[in-house]
């Protein structure tokens, strides 16, 4: 009439698991229930990371004429609370074991209830019952106070409470268990005939409300609803039997068959398999195939009061038959904890947590709830408390200065609003409209012998080449995307060839002019336009193949590294073949020597406006900025790598504008008296 045991044993482990205890203390009786149950708890626990801090066997009976006996058995008892560290005590037994610990902790120290010492959580199964004999009235079960301990479900019966009030012990003169009762719970006796009226003895008018908890429980217990609903059992059993008899008597017309006070007990059994009736609770009781009660475990809430009263609060229960998720519950608000606890769940645990930032190192020698706490290592984290292992962030975030949580990491890339890519991008901007202004300031006066003198086409091409080299510095700001990479460095590499073209170009021509004035120089038919055209057509065709043959074969694609930097993510351009990049920018640095060279060889030809020095000081400054990134390039990461390109462009682009057309813009509008014909024809001559 009671339900499976087991089921308890899954209710204390799912108990021990919601709050968190892995170190607890076990009482048990000294017999072989209290060892089956030890047995299986044991295999209970270690399956689901729980530690017996000790486990302690409570005789059922105590030879107390023998000191010795008692005092071993009390100091056994005693040590688990002095030296553990466990706050949750498991005990298994009947009302004995309750009578026995008692006893043997007020017989250790007598004020043990004040003493916090003994204030532990117990966790007690049904067949614990808080029973006191009538030799323990007094004292004092405080020291239980917030225990929680499973009970047989039960409900009120009408009228039970009615009919325990008026429970006389002379109802049934033969009925000595309720004699014994009364003398015991009353602390009276009843006298023999013989006996003339004494002090202490029991009137019979005593009422049970009057005793406290602990003695007698005035509501229906589990034990109590399990035996009325075993005798409705029984009653329901031998109804259906007698009505199963009488139905075969008339079958059959057989007046030998037995009668039902014949019956053995074990004839009732068949009839008991699967019945189900409505108690006088209301309630429905139904016997499975294996004649256990489906119904589960309630868990209960002991809170004991000064006064020796007691009461036992409904808090949760276990029923493996309940539905999907209800198999277990446990109301954490209503629980009234042990009053050292200050109303906090408390802690058991071989030593404590280990906290985010830390993981488990299991101590040697000792069982698995004993660890230490070590932090994590570089790199990974742990976000729970006594995780076994800590973890690797995601390659897009990073641990936390406290170990304890992966933040994301930050994009790294120049962007225009940062204080470095928009003063860059400012200088771009700038130069840009210097240029755009030379130009127009040379296209205004395109007439001029200043202009006219150095090949004006030639002049346009390389000033509008300037300015898009200065524009491209844009391609290079923001977050890096397919076409930006396929594009920025083909096109920074073919305007610069272009313009290195056209100094290259302008040089050859200052030569090859002075080389035909002399008489007879075959050099008088390269002397033109042509001349020029090709070799700027024949060096940009070059690097164009080159950067086609790039694009086609490994183009560069938007690349995100997650490794290089511990905090961010540099988003950057992979430039596919770095064999092909360091192609464009070894062309590009032959035309600028070859300029140089030539620019220097003609720095002295006697030539009015001769661009030959300019030349000459531009291409140094080219070449030393060109020369200078290649191991700044390598040497930097990230954005910063991509700024000292951006330097490299912007500083190479500002040379060649200021050395070979600021002297020109300065003749242009500040002495315009030397922007002259006579001028030419006088430092010719």
């Amino acid at each position: 009439m009671v339900p499976n045991e087991a089921q308890q044993y899954v209710g204390i482990v799912k108990l021990l698991q919601h709050f968190g205890w892995t170190w607890v203390g076990l009482f048990t009786v000294d017999d072989d229930s209290g060892e089956h149950f030890l047995q299986v708890l044991k295999t209970l626990f270690s399956e689901h990371g729980i530690c017996l801090a000790f486990t302690e066997r409570l005789l059922n009976q105590v030879h107390w004429n023998n000191m010795d006996e008692v005092d071993d058995l009390t100091q056994n008892v005693y040590l688990p609370f002095q030296n553990s560290k466990a706050n949750i005590f498991v005990l298994y037994g009947e009302a004995v074991a309750i009578m026995a610990l008692n006893a043997f902790m007020f017989l250790n120290n007598p004020g043990y209830s004040q003493n916090n010492l003994f204030k532990k959580i117990w966790i007690m199964t049904a067949q614990v019952d808080f029973a006191l004999s009538g030799l323990q009235r007094n004292w004092d079960i405080r020291v239980f106070h917030g225990a929680l301990f499973f009970a047989i479900h039960s409900e009120e019966l009408v009228g039970f409470q009615k009919y325990l009030q008026g429970v006389k012990p002379y109802w049934n003169p033969g009925d000595g268990f309720l004699k014994d009762f009364w003398e015991q719970a009353f602390d009276c006796f009843f006298p023999n005939p013989e006996m003339i009226d004494a002090d202490g003895m029991c009137t019979g008018e005593e009422r049970l409300e009057s005793l406290p908890g602990p003695l007698f429980e005035m509501h229906m217990t589990g034990h109590s609803f399990s035996i009325s609903n075993a005798v409705y059992a029984v009653a329901h059993a031998l109804h259906a039997m007698h009505l199963s008899l009488s139905n075969h008597r008339t079958m059959v017309h057989d007046k030998r068959v037995a009668k039902l006070q014949d019956l053995q007990r074990w004839q009732i059994h068949p009839f008991l398999q699967g019945i189900s009736f409505n108690n006088s609770a209301g309630g429905t009781v139904f016997l499975n195939d294996n004649m256990e009660v489906g119904a589960g475990f309630d868990i209960m809430n002991l809170v004991t009061f000064p006064n020796m009263s007691l009461l036992r609060v409904k808090v949760g229960w276990v029923n493996p038959n309940a539905q999907n998720g209800k198999e277990f519950i446990i109301n954490e608000d209503m629980i009234v904890w042990q009053t050292s606890f200050n109303q906090v769940v408390p802690l058991s645990l071989c030593n404590d947590y280990c906290y985010p930032g830390y993981d488990k190192r299991k101590k040697e020698g000792e069982t698995f709830c004993c660890y230490d706490c070590i932090p994590c290592p570089e790199g990974e984290i742990s976000n729970q408390k006594d995780m076994d292992d800590c973890i690797k962030c995601p390659r897009d975030q990073y641990p936390s200065k406290d170990h304890d949580q992966c933040i994301p990491k930050t994009w790294s890339f120049l962007s225009h609003e940062e204080p470095l890519g928009s003063g860059l991008a400012s200088i771009a901007l700038s130069f840009s409209l210097f240029t755009a202004l030379v130009l127009g300031i040379f296209i205004k006066h395109k007439d001029t012998p200043i202009i006219k003198a150095n090949n004006r086409d030639i002049t346009y091409i390389l000033l509008i080449s300037l300015l898009l080299c200065f524009l491209c510095a844009f391609l290079f700001l923001g977050l890096p995307n397919k076409v930006t990479c396929i594009i920025r460095q083909a096109a920074s590499g073919t305007i610069f060839s272009v313009a290195v073209s056209c100094v290259l170009a302008k040089t050859i021509t200052v030569v090859v002019a002075f080389m035909a004035t002399k008489p007879g120089s075959s050099m008088r038919k390269w002397v033109g336009k042509r001349l020029a055209n090709s070799i700027i057509l024949s060096c940009s065709v070059i690097q164009e193949a080159i950067c086609i043959v790039w694009l086609v074969t490994s183009p560069p694609f938007p690349d995100f590294d997650m490794l290089s930097l511990s905090e961010e993510i540099i988003a950057g351009c992979n430039e596919g073949s770095t064999f092909m990049f360091y192609i464009v920018l070894g062309y590009m640095g032959l035309l600028s020597v070859i300029s140089l060279t030539v620019a220097f060889l003609a720095r002295k030809l006697p030539d009015s406006f001769n661009e030959a020095k300019l030349i000459t000081f531009s291409m140094l400054i080219f070449c030393s900025v060109w020369l200078s990134f290649i191991p700044s390039y390598l040497s930097t990461k990230g954005k910063y790598m991509v700024a000292v390109e951006i330097f490299s462009i912007l500083a190479s682009s500002a040379g060649l504008l200021a050395c070979i057309f600021f002297p020109k813009c300065y003749i242009i509008l500040l002495r315009p008296e030397l922007n002259k014909k006579v001028q030419v024809i006088r430092r010719k001559n």
